[in-house]
């Protein structure tokens, strides 16, 4: 589902992603973990193809950058990245025709009804709260149907029902088949729905683990990623 080799992601000389490889299959989600600087959000980027990196990213076989590659993507950025003098309901549309997608109001409308929107359809962009940007983020970020989903970090400022509704949306998806790549550093959001977890630090991948190989070795992922990022042994 999506392949990444070699990623190297430099500004100047600072190196934000360094030489990083990792795969996600259809039905798995997997979490990047690390302290904030940890390059993270970066590979999101690259994997979305806002940035330019050296190396490849592949996603069911297209280069990420491709039309194709886009098509099967869905995005959901750590801060929301609306118009303001666009209503709720016409970004939806937006994205509606950006993608020409068809028989898409029906859905919009279940989107926002699950995240409480249905009553904030004529509001602009510029009125909803830092909240509800993000809710509707989600909502844009859904309505494409894609295969492949990447979060950074999803749950911030969301309201408990929201991050329920989020939440069970996440596992909607991978019993569908989709992949899914949540960058966070909140583990306690994460704990009960993930595959695979990358724990990254100085743009670098330094330990991966299968939740399954985490309960066969009685880990605990907590003090797993705190011995690694703090360089404990």
């Amino acid at each position: 589902m999506l392949e990444v080799k070699n990623i190297t992601k430099k500004y100047g000389k600072l190196i934000a992603n360094d030489n990083i490889s990792l795969t996600i299959e259809g039905g798995e989600i997997s979490i990047l973990l690390g302290p904030n600087g940890a390059g993270k959000s970066t590979l999101i980027k690259c994997i979305s193809g806002l940035l330019k990196f050296s190396g490849e990213i592949k996603i069911m076989g297209y280069d990420n950058k491709s039309l194709e590659a886009k098509r099967l993507l869905g995005y959901i950025p750590e801060v929301p990245a609306l118009y303001e003098m666009l209503t709720v309901w016409e970004h939806m549309e937006f994205i509606a025709r950006a993608y020409s997608l068809e028989n898409w109001k029906d859905r919009a409308e279940k989107l926002l009804e699950r995240f409480e929107m249905l009553d904030k359809k004529k509001k602009l962009g510029r009125e909803l709260s830092k909240g509800m940007q993000q809710k509707l983020s989600i909502c844009c970020g859904f309505l494409p149907e894609p295969k492949l989903i990447l979060f950074d970090e999803p749950l911030v400022g969301l309201d408990p029902h929201a991050i329920k509704e989020l939440k069970n949306m996440i596992l909607e998806q991978q019993q569908g088949g989709n992949a899914i790549l949540i960058s966070t550093h909140m583990l306690d959001s994460v704990t009960e729905f993930w595959n695979t977890a990358n724990i990254m630090k100085d743009g670098k991948i330094i330990a991966c683990r299968k939740r399954i190989e985490k309960e066969d070795k009685g880990e605990d992922l907590e003090d797993l990623f705190f011995r690694i990022t703090k360089g404990e042994k």
